[in-house]
């Protein structure tokens, strides 16, 4: 009927946001904790553990915005599919990976991975959404 709202549920897109919003607390937490057990009340107080858990929330506040509007622009083409979720729970677990990864001073696979995965999935999901636009998928 005319001037009837219709209401699209974009469960993947849904689901992920909920996803991350869980994440980011955690990692919040973590934060916390170190600047609790350290009595830092501002900045990082020279405290390299809390700048590196500071640096992964950050992180993680500059990455997900993009992707998840990415995923939420190519679930409304309806091009997305199954595969838009198995990405964004990779995209998830990447980030998961990187948090981990933070606590570490020395160079280690999950701060390594979990930035090559997310950005490999930032560039791909970028990549399908052209494709979209041009109407090449």
């Amino acid at each position: 009927r005319m001037g009837e709202k219709i209401a699209v549920i974009l469960q993947t897109t849904l689901s992920l946001a909920a996803a991350a919003a869980l994440i980011n607390f955690w990692i919040f937490v973590r934060v916390v904790r170190v600047r609790i057990a350290g009595k830092v009340i501002h900045g990082d107080g020279g405290n390299e553990l809390l700048a590196r858990r500071m640096r992964a929330h950050l992180n993680f506040a500059e990455n997900v915005p993009i992707v998840l509007i990415l995923i939420g622009v190519i679930e409304m083409t309806t091009k997305g599919g199954n595969w838009l979720a198995y990405v964004g729970a990779a995209f998830m677990l990447a980030r998961v990976a990187h948090a981990f990864g933070m606590d570490s001073e020395k160079p280690n696979p999950f701060r390594a991975g979990g930035m090559i995965a997310t950005l490999a999935i930032q560039l791909g999901l970028a990549v399908t959404a052209v494709l979209i636009a041009l109407g090449k998928i």
